[in-house]
């Protein structure tokens, strides 16, 4: 499926533009506008589907890079803009002639966790605490005081809307909106908990264990389903949505799932040839470099960089050589140097700006 195809929008189509494409899309295809019509509710869902894929930045960052199955979006047939209100006001119910009564889900909320380099490369689970809306202890949630339990609303009969029927040039209008006695609940509750004061939640810091996976990268987040704040009386729990940052490595640098790290040796080792010892993830490793070796030379250690997220195989580890010239020289290594020139047949003049030592150093620089 081809969500841009779907909204029909382009692939560079702004976020804007394809909000606005779903909401006029949706307006024509709703099942209350449509009553009956099973193939306006198919490609309702479809649209509404093809939103949840784009309709959001990084939902449409990883649909653009992974397709459909990266998308970690819900089923199809959801309602992102809430059209219910809107189709209620006019036809009654919401988008697909249920109810509103009842408790309300509770919103997402969102944290960051911090990781070294080596604990999102590897992947750990980290225990996190987070100040969130969380069920009253004392009323378990209910928001009612001990021994006492919720009524049903009599405004409403417990559907949590009142609806109203009123004549017009087109015939009969069904307007329903939310009961203002009981907020839309379909409940009262006549004996509030002293606790929430009768609403079911309080603000406290909860523990969660959160697993992180291996090859996990800042700016990339991790869903946690029902483990975000609670709803006020008993109603399901939000998701809880936790974005990674990850701290600089002192000598290693991530650039996808690769590994980059900068030796410094001197002039006379890359020209002679010597052995490094190199930090990476899994441990000291030790690399030849060859006589003759070229500032800014790279070497490939396969297999030692980031494992691949939610796939197979690592990234590479990639040693860039930087070669050190001497900014000062003594009055005996100068003449080495000089002697080495010449042994060459290069030409030496004297050690000024446009001098040997000051064109060596500018090829390394």
């Amino acid at each position: 499926m081809d969500p841009y195809a779907l909204l029909g929008v382009s692939r560079d189509a702004t976020q804007d533009e394809i909000k606005r494409a779903y909401r006029k899309q949706a307006r024509n295809l709703h099942p209350d506008a449509n009553p009956g019509d099973s193939a306006a509710e198919e490609q309702f869902k479809q649209v509404t589907h093809a939103y949840e894929l784009v309709g959001d930045p990084e939902r449409r960052r990883r649909f653009d890079q992974f397709g459909d199955g990266g998308s970690n979006s819900g089923g199809g047939g959801q309602d992102p803009f809430g059209f219910g209100d809107i189709f209620g006001a006019f036809f009654g119910g919401d988008s697909f002639g249920g109810r509103r009564g009842g408790p309300q889900r509770a919103p997402d909320a969102e944290a960051i966790l911090d990781l070294d380099l080596s604990e999102a490369a590897f992947g750990i689970t980290r225990r996190v605490e987070i100040e969130l809306m969380t069920a009253c202890d004392e009323c378990d949630g209910s928001g009612c005081a001990p021994g006492t339990h919720p009524s049903t609303c009599t405004d409403c009969g417990g559907a949590g809307e009142v609806r109203q029927v009123r004549r017009s040039i087109l015939g009969q209008i069904v307007t329903a909106a939310p009961c203002h006695r009981c907020s839309g609940l379909g409940t009262i509750v006549p004996s509030p908990c002293t606790h929430c004061g009768g609403v079911g939640v309080v603000r406290g810091t909860r523990t969660l264990e959160v697993e992180v996976p291996p090859g996990i990268d800042s700016g990339q987040r991790l869903r946690l389903t029902g483990r975000g704040p609670s709803a006020p009386r008993g109603g399901p729990n939000g998701d809880l949505y936790v974005t990674i940052r990850v701290r600089s490595h002192a000598t290693l640098r991530r650039e996808g799932y690769d590994l980059i790290q900068v030796c410094r040796i001197p002039m006379t080792s890359a020209a002679l040839g010597t052995h490094l010892t190199i930090t990476t993830l899994d441990g000291d490793i030790e690399i030849e470099v060859p006589p003759g070796t070229q500032h800014g030379s790279v070497f490939r250690e396969r297999g030692r960089g980031i494992p691949v997220l939610q796939g197979r195989g690592r990234g590479d580890l990639l040693v860039q050589v930087d070669v050190a010239i001497p900014q000062r020289l003594s009055d005996e290594e100068s003449d080495v140097l000089r002697r080495f020139a010449e042994m060459r047949g290069e030409e030496v003049t004297s050690v000024d700006e446009h001098g040997f030592f000051s064109r060596l150093r500018s090829a390394f620089q």
